[in-house]
């Protein structure tokens, strides 16, 4: 039955980490964004998200999108400091055309940092970006 299953590979949806400064609190805040660099709108968006190392592990988070248009982006989480030291995981599902689509973003950690910083598809800032 398994073997009957086919997920398509995922291309052109990308998940990434920037730095932002937050206005109210007067700090720089590190905040996830799923990234649809499509022609096409993604439906249903489940994003499951956890921090890990071999002693830690944090709680899982959960978010959804009804919707994602295309060459559009949204925030999924703020990241604490202290999560970054640990490898973060984004484990994305969509559907598409009817499709569903499924892949996982993995940050190792302590690579969500400035010297890995990159332009970022169509938000034009920097960031960490997988692809």
């Amino acid at each position: 039955m398994k073997k009957d299953i086919s997920i398509p590979a995922v291309e052109g949806v990308y998940v990434a980490v920037v730095q932002e400064f937050n206005e109210i609190y007067k700090t720089k805040d590190w905040n996830a964004y799923i990234i649809n660099d499509k022609q096409v709108t993604l439906d249903m968006i489940l994003i499951v998200s956890k921090g890990y190392s071999e002693s830690k592990e944090t709680s899982l988070m959960r978010h959804k999108l009804e919707q994602l248009p295309a060459k559009s982006y949204a925030k999924i989480e703020l990241m604490q400091d202290n999560v970054l030291q640990l490898n973060n995981s984004f484990d994305v599902t969509f559907f598409e055309s009817n499709k569903m689509f499924e892949k996982k973003f993995i940050f190792s950690k302590n690579s969500i940092n400035e010297q890995a910083f990159q332009t970022i598809p169509l938000m034009k800032i920097k960031g960490v970006l997988k692809q």
